[in-house]
C-alpha cells in the first residue's frame, strides 16, 4: 500500500516529493493511529466488516458482494 512505502521511505525522501499535498499525508497518518479521528460514516462503515466476513466464510465463499 502506499502510504506503507511513504512511511518506509520517508527518512530518506521526506514527504514532500509526493503527489499529494504533506497536509494529506498527516492526516492520513492521524487518522491510522487515532481510529477515533475517522468520520462517523467510516467507522460505521467498518463495524460490520467481521460480520461479513464470518457470513462469507460460513458459505463456503461461495457467494459474492451482493448476496452476502
Amino acid at each position: 500500500m502506499v502510504p506503507d512505502l511513504i512511511r518506509d521511505h520517508r527518512g530518506a525522501h521526506g514527504v514532500e516529493p509526493l503527489p499529494i499535498a504533506p497536509s494529506t499525508y498527516h492526516a492520513h497518518v492521524a487518522k491510522r493511529r487515532i481510529p477515533a479521528k475517522l468520520s462517523a460514516r467510516t467507522r460505521q462503515d467498518a463495524a460490520p466488516t467481521s460480520e461479513v466476513r464470518r457470513m462469507f466464510e460460513e458459505n463456503f465463499q461461495v457467494y459474492g458482494l451482493r448476496k452476502v
